[in-house]
């Protein structure tokens, strides 16, 4: 990937993560630490890595984004908006009533939803199955799974991965979105499931380690699927909460947010600081404003 490739990416991670406090604003709270640490996985999905076309969100032949952690819908209403599926005034509705953007992502009520998610651990089970009807439609589609660390301790999450291993599901890729902070505090002191690479691995996976905010390697990675022959692939993406945010970055209190206008006004400033370095990188690789 070039520099200005790289840099319209970054750019639009900026873009999302202003239209996720665009969601706070107008919500008035949400769960934004883990939306904020996962950006730049969903945004090389969305504008990188996945076939997709917001014009014909039910295209048979489309790569599928499950959101297993479905508490994280701020980062997937943003890039769904970004990209072109809904109005970005829609955007504007979350925390009302009958919002075709709710607390947790609706299939029937928003184009782009590929599955309801919300009640941890089931995400991998969806995603599973989809993957073997697709392979049984002889389809070139892929399916694409974000997950939470804190996740993990749902049990049904290990009978889907040890299935996916079993059929041999190689169009399938996981990111787990290793933030290490939950709701109740740091995911190891909640449930430790430490080593993650060794405990994938122990259920037939193949397994890579990257820095979750670091586009080339999330993108080079994916296009590597699968990364062997007849095994399930997952990247644990080392990431940070509430990542663009200097005052809640890895800071468990900030998993769920309700801002508060001072710090809605720091936030804001945070992403200005970011902008404002992205557009001196522009400049200095082209020459111009």
């Amino acid at each position: 990937m070039d520099q200005l490739e790289l840099l319209n990416l970054e750019f639009t991670a900026l873009k999302i993560r202003r239209h996720i406090l665009r969601l706070i604003r107008a919500g008035e709270a949400g769960h934004v630490g883990g939306a904020l640490s996962s950006v730049e996985i969903v945004t090389a999905l969305y504008f990188n890595i996945m076939n997709n076309d917001p014009s014909n969100p039910r295209w048979p032949e489309r790569d599928r984004f499950v959101l297993s952690a479905g508490h994280k819908c701020l980062v997937l209403y943003a890039a769904l908006a970004e990209r072109g599926y809904f109005d970005l005034s829609i955007l504007d509705t979350y925390g009302a009533l009958d919002s075709p953007v709710p607390g947790h992502p609706n299939m029937h009520k928003l184009p782009g939803v590929e599955t309801n998610t919300g009640a941890l651990g089931h995400g991998l089970s969806i995603a599973g199955g989809m993957a073997l009807g697709i392979r049984m439609d002889k389809s070139p589609a892929r399916v694409f799974v974000l997950m939470g660390d804190g996740e993990l301790a749902e049990g049904s999450n290990w009978e889907a991965a040890a299935a996916a291993s079993m059929h041999k599901i190689e169009n399938i890729l996981v990111f787990v979105d290793r933030n290490q902070l939950q709701i109740s505090g740091p995911t190891t002191k909640v449930m430790n499931y430490e080593p993650l690479e060794e405990r994938w691995r122990s259920f037939g996976w193949s397994v890579r380690t990257i820095d979750g905010h670091d586009f080339n390697s999330i993108i080079s990675n994916a296009r590597e699927l699968p990364f062997e022959k007849g095994k399930p692939s997952v990247i644990i993406a080392d990431t940070i909460k509430s990542k663009g945010l200097s005052f809640a970055e890895r800071k468990v209190n900030y998993h769920y947010w309700k801002a508060t206008p001072e710090e809605m006004t720091r936030a804001e400033q945070d992403l200005d600081e970011i902008e404002n370095s992205l557009k001196k990188k522009l400049k200095s690789i082209t020459g111009n404003e």
